[in-house]
C-alpha cells in the first residue's frame, strides 16, 4: 500500500480513496488515522480478491442499483456492499487478520 496525500484527487465529502495499490488521503493528518487507514486497507483486500478491475465494475454497478433503490447518492454509496463491510469493521484493527475470503458478500 502506497499513501498519497492530495486534496485535489479526493471528491468533496470524502477523506480517502483506494485505487490499488494506492490509498489517497485528503489531509496529511489522516496518515495517522488508524480507523480511516483500516477502512482503506479493507478496500485493498477487496480489490485484490476480485483482481482489481472486476472490483471497480461491481462497485459501480452496485452503486447504480443502490441509486435506483434509494434515489439518494449518499445512501446509495453507504449501502454498497464493499462500503458496508468497510464501515462496519473499520474500528476493528484486527479485522483483516481474521476476515474470510470474499466476506463482502455477507453485506450484499
Amino acid at each position: 500500500m502506497f499513501l498519497i496525500v492530495s486534496k485535489y484527487l479526493i471528491p468533496k465529502g470524502f477523506r480517502g480513496l483506494t485505487l490499488f495499490p494506492f490509498v489517497i488521503l485528503r489531509d496529511f493528518l489522516d496518515k495517522e488515522n488508524k480507523v480511516l487507514l483500516n477502512h482503506e486497507k479493507i478496500h485493498i483486500r477487496q480489490q485484490l480478491e476480485l483482481l482489481i478491475l472486476p472490483f471497480f465494475l461491481l462497485y459501480f454497478l452496485e452503486y447504480l442499483i443502490r441509486l435506483l433503490q434509494f434515489k439518494d447518492r449518499n445512501k446509495a454509496y453507504r449501502n454498497i456492499s464493499f462500503e458496508r463491510e468497510s464501515y462496519q469493521n473499520e474500528s476493528n484493527l484486527d479485522y483483516l487478520k481474521t476476515r474470510s475470503f470474499w466476506k463482502f458478500r455477507k453485506y450484499i
